[in-house]
């Protein structure tokens, strides 16, 4: 088989070491991958739709390994390089997911772009080994320690060193430096590309950031809300999911009409309420053996907790809630599970997901073996503000100054679903509106959608937007700021996403229809 023009340059000895200021490089590998195709897993890609999993792919794959003099770290970068000449000349790095600042989390974006020319590039942040990495291996030096620069190489150190390194490697790989510059993300990968929106503007041209945790340590605790309402509660058996469905779907009918248009989503949130206590007693079909056949009053205590968010003992909002098209993930929707259960012949135990109480463990009390269930109100309150007050300056990239992203004449593109149950979006609209007091004119390089149904970095019943990352080229590029995004859902559904605050109207035939018969007002 003859190899590609480039192939000859992807060699150890072939490419320079890169030169990091206040990183020391120890290792530089380089070898070929040929005919590459991903092993299954994630078939959907945030801001791009369906993965495409059967394009055969060549490309340079290159990892640096570096150091910070002085604190015992070690950090990889990793590059794919498309064989000339199958280079678009552009650049884009991959954003992590959930504790993983990238590799395993990244690489099947990054086979998304390579299979689109694009060269593309991830980190580990210093904490992630070949096969992943728990938080428990890295976030304490010692119970009552935590490693700080553990925590700051995975917060912002390594994804800065990364980003210069493969500009540095793509340089020097192909002879030229990429005309353009991308990064691409959702969740974590959202979170940190607001960091660079935020703290290093220059770096990229744009930033495609989905459902960002920019708000990292009150998401978190968001995230372990309901459960501490119910053990708060101080009675056995958690609440059957079917309950939880029954009170969402409850939640949609009362609502889904707002916006002229009946097809099972709240897509204004801001005009719904439903008291969830009115439903008790209400019939639950459950297919499930064992299951309810009514709501209970635990249930709709909990849905309350869902539907409010986080409050003090005396009522007091801390942080935004999920909203009213979270079931938890229970039955349907993958990913962290805020009110989750496991059940057996209809009697259930709470099941906590690890993404949310790892933080407070580790990093807020500092031990492995802290046990939240037995948290009262006021500990758990008295934690959320710890958690905040001490890592905010290190995790959080909430900053609303964006003038030097202006200055650099850069881009940020942003959705968030109204069913994303791991990140409440009710924290980047926020983000959103203490920007556009700094400053009113934040559109020209600043754009925000919501998406009705979406999930966390996933379609959901309403879809999400496919074209995102396409639309942020366009933008960058062409000069085209997108007015508009299309939601597309798993039975290829689409609706109108607009740009924040406006919200989608349906004009057109119900039976039938597509995202031209909404407007925006």
């Amino acid at each position: 088989m003859a190899l590609s023009p480039g192939a000859s340059n992807c060699t150890t000895q072939s490419i320079p070491t890169p030169e990091i200021f206040g990183a020391s490089i120890i290792g530089l590998e380089a070898h070929l991958a040929l005919d590459y195709v991903p092993d299954g897993g994630t078939s959907y890609w945030p801001n791009h739709g369906p993965l495409p999993t059967d394009i055969k792919v060549d490309f340079c794959n290159v990892t640096v390994t570096h150091t910070h003099p002085g604190k015992n770290d070690t950090l990889r970068t990793q590059i794919w390089l498309p064989l000339d000449p199958d280079w678009n000349g552009r650049f884009t790095m991959a954003g992590g997911g959930g504790w993983s600042a990238g590799f395993s989390s990244s690489f099947a974006n990054m086979y998304g772009q390579v299979t689109g020319g694009y060269a593309s590039a991830t980190v580990d942040g210093g904490v992630e080994h070949e096969n992943g990495s728990s938080v428990a291996e890295w976030a304490l030096s010692s119970p009552g320690n935590v490693d700080y620069n553990a925590l700051q190489d995975f917060a912002f150190n390594g994804l800065i060193d990364g980003a210069l390194i493969a500009k540095s490697i793509i340089k020097t790989f192909y002879h030229s430096p990429p005309t353009y510059s991308y990064w691409d993300g959702c969740s974590q990968g959202g979170r940190q590309g607001y960091l660079f929106a935020q703290r290093f503007p220059d770096v990229f041209d744009g930033i495609a950031a989905a459902a960002p945790a920019i708000n990292w340590s009150p998401f978190f605790f968001a995230g372990t809300y309901p459960h501490q309402v119910f053990y708060e509660l101080n009675t056995t058996g958690f609440p059957h999911p079917c309950e939880f469905e029954a009170l969402e779907k409850a939640a949609i009918a009362a609502c889904d009409g707002l916006d002229g248009l009946t097809d099972g989503l709240i897509s204004d949130p801001d005009k719904c309420y439903v008291d969830p206590r009115t439903l008790v007693g209400s019939t639950v079909n459950c297919s499930t053996t064992g299951g309810p056949s009514t709501i209970s009053a635990n249930a709709a205590i909990i849905m309350e907790a869902v539907w409010e968010g986080p409050r003090t003992q005396n009522g007091s909002s801390l942080w935004y809630p999920a909203g009213y098209e979270v079931n938890g993930g229970s039955l349907e929707a993958p990913g962290p599970e805020i009110i989750g259960s496991t059940c057996n012949n209809g009697t259930c135990t709470p099941l906590r997901a690890t993404l949310f109480t790892d933080w407070i463990k580790y990093f807020v009390e500092k031990n492995p073996n802290y046990n939240l269930n037995n948290m009262t109100r006021a500990e758990w309150v008295e934690d959320f503000v710890a958690g905040e007050r001490e890592y905010k300056s290190i995790m959080n990239t909430d900053f609303p100054d964006l003038s030097g992203l202006r200055r650099s004449g850069g881009k940020l593109l942003t959705w968030h679903g109204l069913a994303d149950g791991a990140i409440p979006y009710g924290g980047t609209r926020d983000y959103f509106d203490r920007v556009s007091v700094l400053d009113p004119e934040l559109r020209d390089y600043y754009r925000y959608f919501e998406a009705p149904g979406a999930r966390h970095c996933i379609d959901g019943q309403g879809g999400s937007p496919h074209e995102t990352f396409q639309a942020l080229v366009d933008w960058v590029e062409k000069g085209i700021a997108p007015e508009t995004l299309t939601a597309r859902n798993a039975e290829d559904k689409e609706r109108l996403l607009c740009l924040y605050p406006k919200k989608a109207v349906f004009k057109g035939n119900p039976s039938e229809y597509t995202a031209q018969d909404f407007v925006c007002e």
